[in-house]
């Protein structure tokens, strides 16, 4: 039988890759974007099935979720979309913050509460919620990012304890850095005076070498895969070189060490 991935922000990036790849093994897509009238590629392929959604409007994910549950059965929901927002907390306006939150952590919590009954009720399914490294552990000006993406990790543990006497699966992708056009495409930067030479030297991690450097997004979609299809209880999935190192040095010499460590690379005395 046909199984049905539903996918939030699949316009770009790791969530249309995720798409093709699910597409390209036999899977139905539900593929959503703010703006489906822009996409050429996905809505060319057979059994992917292009539904307009902006994450931050609560009465559209409703109503979506309502439209796709009436037609299909959901196996997997991957939540996928957001976007970072770098910049020193100063540089930082409440309504640049709201967004963030908004888009990066309600929308990861209104779509699961929506499709949890669903799950519930056929006594399975599994909810794959995208973070990131800087979920796990902070950086200099990714305050906000952090939070949300630390908050979708906690969630995601939590809503794990929860579901799992339904048969149900929660796991959590943690991507370090990708090569995707986030920089340019996906990111609002603050700007403040005071934090010119840091953000300067962090700036340096997103510069066009840097950026080759980085794991392929295929790479990341085909950790996706392997995550809804393991047939495991893993619940946290680490993904990329950089991820990878980073995580195991946090549990191999401890988080305490670690933030002194990056606080260290930092002090500029």
């Amino acid at each position: 039988m046909q199984k049905t991935i539903f996918i939030t922000g699949a316009s770009s990036g790791l969530g249309k890759s995720t798409a093709k790849l699910f597409q390209s093994k036999g899977w139905r897509v539900i593929a959503t974007m703010r703006n489906p009238n822009k996409e050429t590629e996905l809505n060319q392929l057979k059994d992917v099935v292009v539904l307009p959604l902006d994450v931050t409007d609560e009465k559209q994910i409703i109503a979506t979720i309502n439209e796709v549950t009436s037609k299909y059965e959901i196996d997997v929901v991957m939540n996928n979309a957001g976007y970072g927002l770098i910049g020193v907390l100063e540089s930082l306006d409440d309504e640049m913050i709201q967004r963030q939150i908004s888009t990066n952590l309600l929308s990861v919590i209104r779509i699961s509460k929506g499709f949890v009954s669903h799950f519930r009720e056929r006594g399975t399914g599994t909810f794959v919620n995208i973070t990131s490294t800087f979920g796990l552990i902070g950086f200099p000006t990714c305050s906000i990012y952090s939070a949300t993406k630390f908050a979708i990790d906690g969630f995601s543990e939590s809503m794990a304890y929860e579901l799992a006497q339904f048969g149900i699966q929660v796991k959590v992708i943690a991507p370090g850095g990708m090569q995707t056009d986030f920089a340019s495409r996906s990111m609002e930067v603050g700007q403040h005076e005071a934090y010119e030479k840091l953000s300067a030297e962090v700036s340096k991690g997103y510069s066009a070498e840097k950026v080759a450097q980085y794991t392929k997004v295929e790479d990341v979609a085909e950790i996706v895969y392997n995550a809804t299809t393991d047939n495991t209880s893993q619940f946290r999935y680490i993904a990329g070189n950089d991820a990878i190192g980073l995580y195991n040095e946090r549990t191999t010499i401890g988080a305490e060490k670690q933030v002194q460590n990056i606080k260290s690379m930092f002090a500029f005395n």
